[in-house]
């Protein structure tokens, strides 16, 4: 076989050289023969001199090192090359896989010759071309060539044909088109490469002059259409050839121990090839098996092992030394190594044992007492006493544990939040039957008045059964702030509906009536049928709940008071919110039921004027109860009733709650109706809505001419479609409106 005459081959040569150099100490040979031949280093069974090669009838070990002198363009130039058998160059050799990497020739057909056949053959004695790790390869566009063995048992090969218009893959893939690769049987001890020409290349002369065939290493071919001009001018590839050290089965070898090439250490392994058989060095062992004392322990202490502490190496293998007092193989894992003395380790372990039982209960007792604590700091005593003082109401109200109400919000997860109240945050919840409930965990932190105000709020609710208040389901106090379980009101509060900056669909008159009739029918109820007479202490548009239906639900009982029979006001710190705060309650701290009328008031006038019941407008201040009485007196009242309520329909019935709600929001309580009073008016105001003569097409009856004046009658009322404002029409309408307002004023109505 021809010398290296191709760069590419020459780098190829070089990488595999480098490779086999950094194994240089696990390939050795016997003593006094030459290791390497140039850049490849030479293994033992192979040599290159008189016992230094293994010997065997069949197989040839003898490798021929051979240095050549050449002249160059530079001087002279030497190679060192190594050949084996019949002139095949040797690249590199291999122990484990056993592998010889030899030079394969390229066998080529060009325009220029005279011949249409080409071929080239190849043999290697006993051992066989690998048929796993070499292709067969054919590269042109009018080539045909096939592959076999020199006595014909099979045959395998490609044919191509192309042009230059015929589109090829990207670099790299030999797909086909102008390259085909394929592969063939195993055990092949010889090949011959034959190769054709259809056309002599004349059709595609221009890009494509040659046709190639060879065998190489897979992967040290790439294939791209510059390829079809010359193959970047290479005349030969690696080629992987499996080598053994006998024709026999590792069973049939073993028998005859003289001739046996495994030696001490080491093991059989059957020929990848399927022909004979190759040595390997046992696990724990490294170097070549081939020699008597080449497989050489591996020192695992040195790297990476599974010893908890210290590493003791032996042949082929190490063991794990235990820590001092113990014994055994001293794992990471810990389960060879053992305490000696069997008593001492029972008596350890019933001490750990009873440290472990006292340390649970410690921590118990820890629990509970921290339980007990919080129960106490949440006020359960005064509760349970005031509970018990109700008579009848007790079973009503049950004690939650805490990990029910984490459950029910997903931990008080944050989407569970529904609002922020004047004494705590509202959370939704999921019971385990799958009823909804809210769930509000008090702002408490210790102050007493805080913790008055949530037991207040659970003997209040205890004994309340209303259709249009809250209803409370139970508590829990064994967490650090109490919880309050109560009915869940899925449409929010009356002020999320009234206030138009929170809703673009505003109530209808007749809905914000009924809302108004059923709160003040709650409140009532709260003053004077309740066993004990409850005052709320915070009545407003926030704590009015609506459900689906817009049903009136009275809700956040934390600062409502019980009132004794005998006693019709309290003296107490003034609680409440700015806005319906009652002013003489402000001024003298006596609590009593006009309180809530006062603040049922300032109710009534949000529903019918849509306003906040206080505002800061600069420096100024702006109290809607002071505003809407002021309005009344003035004959004014039009610019402060929502337009989005007010029509000719609604005149009259506006005039009553109207008047109403100033009654309700006079300075003096004494002058102030009783929520029965007004619970009873709003009824009566529902009635006349539903009265015969506020029905039919005009709209008016003649009690309504007389209370509006005769020119009310004539007029309509019109919209300006743009703002929502009334018509000039509808305010002459009105002007007796207010007219007859001022008068029921003076008159003390």
């Amino acid at each position: 076989m021809g010398l290296l005459n191709s760069l590419h081959f020459a780098l190829a040569v070089l990488v595999t050289t480098t490779a086999a150099a950094l194994a240089a100490t696990e390939a050795q040979t016997k003593r006094g023969c030459n290791d390497t031949c140039g850049n490849v280093i030479i293994p033992y069974p192979f040599g290159t001199s008189k016992n230094c090669y293994y010997r065997d009838e069949l197989l040839d070990f003898f490798l021929n090192c051979t240095t050549t002198t050449s002249p160059s363009s530079s001087g002279e130039a030497t190679t060192t090359q190594l050949i084996w058998g019949e002139n095949v160059e040797v690249v590199s050799i291999s122990l484990d896989p056993p592998e010889l990497t030899v030079s394969g020739d390229v066998t080529k057909q060009c325009n220029y010759s005279s011949d249409i056949l080409f071929w080239n053959s190849m043999t290697f004695g006993e051992f066989s071309i690998s048929s796993t790790k070499n292709r067969f390869t054919v590269v042109g566009c009018d080539t045909y060539a096939y592959f076999s063995d020199l006595n014909s048992t099979f045959r395998t090969g490609c044919s191509l044909s192309c042009s230059n218009e015929t589109r090829f893959e990207e670099a790299g893939a030999c797909s086909g088109v102008g390259c085909c690769q394929t592969s063939f049987p195993q055990a092949i001890r010889n090949y011959n490469i034959t190769l054709y020409s259809f056309d002599n290349y004349t059709d595609v002369l221009d890009f494509n002059p040659c046709g190639y065939a060879f065998v190489a290493k897979e992967g040290s071919f790439n294939f791209s259409k510059r390829e079809l001009r010359g193959l970047s001018n290479r005349t030969q590839f690696p080629v992987v050839v499996d080598w053994a050290v006998s024709n026999q089965t590792c069973r049939e070898a073993k028998k005859d121990a003289k001739s046996y090439a495994c030696k001490q250490n080491s093991r059989c392994k059957e020929s990848v090839s399927g022909i004979g058989y190759y040595c390997v060095c046992e696990d724990g062992f490294r170097g070549n098996p081939y020699l008597d004392t080449g497989c050489k322990d591996i020192n695992e202490c040195d790297g990476d092992n599974h010893c908890n502490k210290k590493c003791h190496n032996i042949d082929g293998n190490y063991t794990c030394l235990c820590p001092w007092g113990f014994k055994g193989n001293g794992y990471k894992n810990g389960s060879g190594c053992k305490f000696p003395f069997t008593e001492i380790s029972l008596g350890l372990l019933v001490i750990f044992t009873l440290v472990s039982i006292l340390c649970w209960a410690n921590k118990q007792r820890a629990l509970k007492q921290l339980r007990r604590q919080y129960f106490e700091q949440n006020g359960g005593n005064y509760m349970l006493q005031q509970l018990h003082q109700q008579q009848g109401y007790t079973n009503r109200t049950k004690i939650f544990t805490e990990d029910e109400l984490k459950i029910a919000t997903n931990n008080f997860d944050e989407s569970r939040i529904l609002g922020h109240g004047g004494q705590g945050i509202v959370y939704k919840g999921i019971l385990p039957d799958n009823s909804l409930v809210a769930i509000k965990k008090s702002r408490v932190g210790g102050d007493s008045r805080q913790v008055k105000d949530f037991i207040n709020e659970v003997t209040v609710l205890s004994q309340i059964n209303h259709r249009n208040v809250v209803k409370l389901f139970g508590c829990c106090l064994e967490t650090e702030v109490p919880l309050l379980v109560y009915e869940f009101v899925d449409n929010g509060t009356l002020l999320d509906h009234i206030d138009p900056l929170k809703n673009e669909h505003s109530l209808s008159w007749e809905t914000r009536l009924r809302i108004a009739a059923e709160t003040a029918g709650a409140i009532s109820y709260l003053h004077s049928s309740a066993s004990i007479p409850i005052i709320h202490r915070d009545i407003k548009s926030t704590n009015i709940l609506l459900d689906h239906n817009h049903i009136a639900k009275v809700s956040d009982f934390g600062a409502s008071r019980l009132v004794p029979l005998n006693e019709t006001q309290v003296s107490t710190v003034v609680q409440g919110t700015l806005g319906y705060l009652d002013p003489e309650y402000l001024l003298t701290g006596q609590l009593n039921e006009k309180s809530d009328v006062y603040s049922f008031g300032v109710v009534l006038l949000e529903l019918i004027t849509a306003k906040k019941p206080y505002e800061f407008l600069g420096l100024e201040q702006k109290n809607l109860a002071t505003y809407f009485a002021s309005s009344m007196e003035e004959g004014s009242l039009l610019e402060v009733i929502d337009k989005r309520v007010l029509n000719q329909k609604n005149a009259e019935l506006l005039n009553e709650v109207a008047f109403l709600a100033r009654r309700c929001i006079r300075v003096h309580g004494e002058e102030r109706p009783t929520m029965k009073e007004v619970a009873t008016e709003l009824e009566g105001v529902i009635a006349m809505k539903k009265h015969p003569w506020v029905k039919g097409e005009d709209m008016m009856s003649k009690e309504c001419e007389c209370l509006l004046g005769h020119a009310a009658a004539n007029t309509s009322v019109g919209y300006d479609g743009a703002y929502g404002n009334i018509s000039a029409n509808t305010f002459a309408a009105y002007e007796s409106i207010q007219k007859q307002m001022a008068f029921e004023i003076v008159d003390g109505r």
